[in-house]
């Protein structure tokens, strides 16, 4: 890392698609719970769960002050579980944020719904009230077995009640669902419970990704036995049994990310029916044309 740089990053970093022009400023490295078993992003080793230093985190964001005054717009608090830590200290960098970055409108960080439990109400208004403005959730699945077999660690329930107590709160909620995590056999139970799953939550925004695994399968599959992956017209089978089911009033849908074989974006519910049809399209067709190349495609 440069030495002159604001911040000590510890690689590598990840962040959502949509904070690629955000300053990342890391609270935690890693992720407390890091015991999801399709997950690879926090297995290095130096990615070993910790908390920051209060006094280093505070001195980096007054040194990006320094460096880049009001230029800068969007913050992305990181690793993969900033919001586990205590109130005082949450509120003591959206503070710091406020005072060094005036420029800043959007804070927005990744969560755990087992972490926003330990928060009441009250406390996640108050993060609200100062600044965080967006949080991303990765409920994977809306059903219990599959996130059972996954080691998740959460259930539809665990994950609707932090969606919802964020939304009460004022706070943005973007949700990411697996297209694929249930495998053949329980391909169908997943596409019908996050479908229940994000009705029920009517987030602002919804992506879906593709299971992948860079590193290999074999972590997965010793928590998951007999699994066996969709083909690419599985996964489409399964993407329109679970936007057919879907019910929202207004809620922005991504899957365009580079794990997606069929980019689709629009609005839920005003672009339902053409998303369904852009999928049975894709379905029909023979010769995959309107897929994105093998090549293209990444994690």
């Amino acid at each position: 890392m440069d030495s002159n740089s604001p911040i000590r990053y510890v690689e590598p970093v990840f962040r959502p698609p949509s904070e690629a022009e955000s300053l990342i400023i890391p609270l935690t490295d890693g992720c407390s719970w890091n015991r999801c078993t399709f997950c690879e992003m926090y297995t290095a080793p130096q990615k070993k769960f910790r908390a920051r230093d209060e006094a280093e985190t505070q001195e980096s964001i007054r040194r990006c002050g320094e460096l880049y005054g009001a230029g800068v717009k969007r913050v992305f608090l990181a690793d993969g579980d900033a919001l586990m830590l205590p109130e005082r200290r949450l509120l003591a960098v959206l503070e710091a944020i406020r005072k060094h970055l005036p420029g800043v409108r959007r804070i927005s960080a990744y969560c755990l719904p087992r972490n926003l439990a330990r928060k009441s109400a009250v406390v996640v208004r108050r993060l609200a009230d100062a600044g965080l403005t967006m949080v991303y959730v990765g409920a994977e699945s809306g059903d219990d077995e599959v996130l059972a077999r996954v080691n998740k660690g959460e259930t539809q329930a665990s994950t609707l009640a932090a969606l919802d107590k964020l939304g009460e709160a004022g706070i943005t909620r973007s949700v990411m669902i697996l297209n694929g995590l249930g495998g053949r056999a329980l391909s169908k139970q997943h596409a019908d419970h996050s479908a229940d799953l994000i009705n029920a939550a009517q987030p602002e925004y919804l992506a879906t990704l593709v299971v992948s695994f860079p590193k290999g399968e074999g972590r997965f599959r010793a928590s998951f036995p007999g699994w066996e992956p969709l083909s690419i017209l599985d996964l489409m089978q399964e993407m329109e049994r679970f936007l057919a089911r879907l019910e929202l009033k207004r809620t922005v849908f991504r899957s365009d990310h580079a794990s997606n074989w069929l980019v689709m974006k629009g609005t839920l519910g005003a672009d339902k029916d053409r998303l369904v049809d852009q999928l049975r399209s894709a379905i029909a067709d023979p010769n995959h044309a309107r897929l994105r190349p093998a090549w293209a495609r990444g994690l």
